[in-house]
């Protein structure tokens, strides 16, 4: 192998290895698709998803990825991984808190880890302001994708595997 080739290889990494799990984003009780109280996640619109019912407000990481997006109400977290696009939704129409019992414990081009503290959230505050607080996992560019399938049920702790991605 010449320098170059020695080189080129460490610029163009081997592609992630298929299929990819991806891990509870939070500890709690898995809600299946259809039963999320979203339509646009529980009919699909947003790509392949499923939701934890968190029974702590901690929000992590499901996957080695890097963030590219984080919202101003900071009840969302964009990721990509191996080609995935990932969404994680904390609570349903909570975009109306403004933040407000939401903290952010990254931020955009981060690398993360599976299993790192994504964001906080106060689960006493999101219910006082009317909005369920499932954590909902999405693979937007589901239609990229051989088959993201739902493997988790029950209760979950983070690292459970929640999805299995195949290319």
């Amino acid at each position: 192998m010449g320098l170059f080739d020695r080189w080129k290889g460490k610029t163009n990494p081997e592609p992630a290895a298929f299929p990819v799990d991806l891990s509870a984003p939070a500890r709690g009780t898995v809600v299946r698709q259809e039963d999320i109280p979203d339509q646009l996640f529980s009919e699909g619109i947003l790509g392949t998803c499923i939701g934890v019912d968190p029974e702590r407000g901690e929000v992590y990481s499901p996957v080695d990825a890097t963030v590219t997006a984080l919202v101003d109400s900071l009840h969302a977290v964009g990721l990509k991984a191996a080609g995935m696009e990932l969404l994680i939704h904390v609570g349903v129409d909570t975009v109306e808190m403004n933040g407000d019992g939401f903290t952010a414990k990254c931020k955009v081009g981060q690398k993360v880890h599976k299993g790192d503290l994504l964001l906080t959230m106060d689960l006493a505050k999101i219910a006082a302001a009317g909005h369920p607080s499932c954590v909902i996992l999405a693979v937007t560019n589901t239609g990229d994708f051989a088959a993201v399938e739902p493997v988790g049920n029950g209760a979950v702790a983070p690292g459970d595997i929640l999805l299995t991605v195949r290319k």
